[in-house]
């Protein structure tokens, strides 16, 4: 038999003082067990060592009752890394100074689990590898307005980059005009069996222009314009997305909403590049401009052929278009200017007309395309150029060599001057929509039936024979709309999954 309560358990009830019992760690006890060993409790013995072997915390008093706490502020300005690099640089393996640590490219994928990417998944580095780096990209900005997850924005080059991961939807490439969408067939889509050959399948058309004062700094008849401001002024719509000059860089054009008819008037006038117009259809940064809510808005856009595919496309599929989808449904009317090629601001501007030709931009009034000739005219009325338009064919956009859609097959209405006399313009009217602009502008103009459709007819053919020759895909209306990456590869030779070797 044993004294203790329960054989084998420690008896936990000593009378020490301490409280701890027989298995009292904290050297409560004397060396043999009992009260005034060398060990005791404030008996002279020390206290530093425990029985598991570590040693007493410094914030804790000899009774385990916790001291009052102060922190050391943080060291400011000082390297955290053992290797005593500057606090400011980012920390590198000894002897590797050089060593590149930024994101790993999208090999990587591959090299960690050997799995192909299908072929119907198509990421933004194909859009990049075979149009954009290609020096095909028309700079549209359809891609961007597609984007599910936001991922693609404008560059400092006016083209569209990869901001954040691509998801690979295959969007960008589904709808990019020079990449996944056939062109020829959304005119269909869009306008009919009928409308695919010559100027497409009109309403009507007309010539016409504005009498109004304001009409010397529009183009050719203010049309444009004129539509604008009726429908702002009969609520039709909330905005009108058009091209306005920068701040920065005289005769660069850039996206703009107008909400006011005195804006649309200050902004008359026509501008020779892209402004990546469906780029900028994010509404909420407009949101202070407008005397809706961006969801409830309504707009015009004025813009490129193929421009008015691209949010015609858009406009076809009930998806998310994530920071875009507001702007991409609030289109209700859409003004395509006729287009034969648009060009880089730089080449054109900067090389061709300022370093070339010795233009001073503060002396530009205007510039047109007209009879197959680039004109400048001066602010004193002098015409500083004019000369044939192929002359600067190698500061056109490459990719405009390929567009058929001289006319805006998929608009409202089309506005140009070709088969008007001078300080005219034509309209071609498309649609029940652009039918209804029309009525609600005839009244303020000076209008008669289209003087020559042969005229237009003749530079839409000139147009698309241009475009077959350019083409290395087959032109087909009645083909699927979009195009896989895998058959684009093929016609133009792009190599497939540039992303595998480091893109």
């Amino acid at each position: 038999m044993t004294d203790d309560p329960m054989p084998g358990v420690p008896d936990l009830g000593g009378d020490d003082g301490c409280g701890c019992g027989s298995a009292c760690g904290c050297g409560g006890h004397g060396a043999a067990g009992g009260p005034g060993g060398d060990r005791g409790h404030g008996q002279g013995g020390s206290t530093d060592i425990r029985s598991d072997g570590g040693a007493t915390p410094a914030n804790v008093d000899e009774h385990g009752k916790l001291r009052d706490v102060e922190f050391t502020d943080p060291a400011e300005g000082a390297s955290q890394d053992v290797y005593d690099s500057p606090a400011d640089m980012r920390v590198q393996r000894p002897g590797e100074e050089d060593l590149d640590l930024d994101t790993p490219s999208y090999e990587i994928r591959s090299q960690m689990n050997d799995i192909e990417t299908p072929d119907e998944k198509t990421w933004f580095m194909e859009l990049d590898e075979a149009v954009i780096d290609d020096g095909r990209c028309i700079q549209c900005g359809t891609c961007v307005a597609s984007c599910p997850s936001d991922s693609i924005g404008i560059g400092d080059d006016g083209l569209p980059e990869l901001v954040k991961m691509c998801t690979g939807c295959s969007l960008c490439w589904d709808f990019c005009p020079r990449g996944g969408l056939r062109y020829e067939r959304q005119w269909k889509i869009t306008g009919g069996d009928d409308n695919v050959t010559g100027a497409g399948d009109p309403i009507t058309e007309f010539s016409a222009k504005v009498e109004d004062d304001w009409r010397e700094n529009a183009q050719d008849g203010g049309l444009v314009t004129s539509v604008l401001i009726h429908l702002l002024e009969d609520g039709e719509v909330d905005g009108a997305l058009i091209a306005t000059e920068s701040d920065e860089d005289p005769w660069k054009a850039e996206s703009f909403l107008a909400t006011t008819p005195e804006e649309c008037i200050e902004n008359a006038g026509s501008f020779y590049n892209q402004t990546m117009a469906l780029g900028n259809l994010d509404l909420e940064q407009w949101a202070h401009k407008l005397d809706v809510p961006v969801e409830e808005a309504s707009l015009a856009l004025v813009g490129t052929p193929c421009e008015i595919e691209g949010i015609r496309a858009l406009q076809d599929f009930e998806w998310d278009y994530a920071s875009h989808e507001s702007g991409v449904r609030s289109v209700e009317y859409t003004i395509a200017l006729m287009c034969t090629k648009n060009f880089n601001y730089k080449r054109l501007v900067g090389e061709k007309l300022v370093e070339q030709r010795g233009v001073d931009l503060d002396d530009v009034a205007k510039m047109d395309v007209l009879h197959g000739k680039l004109m400048v005219m001066g602010t004193d009325g002098e015409m500083l150029v004019e000369e044939d338009v192929e002359n600067f064919h190698d500061a056109a956009l490459k990719g405009c060599d390929e567009c058929a859609d001289f006319t805006g097959y998929c608009a409202d209405l089309t506005v140009g001057s070709v088969g008007s006399s001078d300080e005219y313009s034509s309209v071609i009217v498309r649609t029940e929509q652009g039918l209804d602009a029309w009525n609600r502008t005839k009244d303020d103009l000076d209008y008669h039936d289209l003087e020559d459709r042969s005229a237009v007819g003749k530079l839409q053919g000139w147009d698309k024979k241009k475009a077959f020759d350019s083409l290395k895909r087959p032109f087909d209306p009645d083909a699927p709309r979009f195009i896989d990456y895998t058959d684009h590869a093929e016609n133009y030779g792009t190599e497939l999954n540039p992303h595998d070797r480091g893109h």
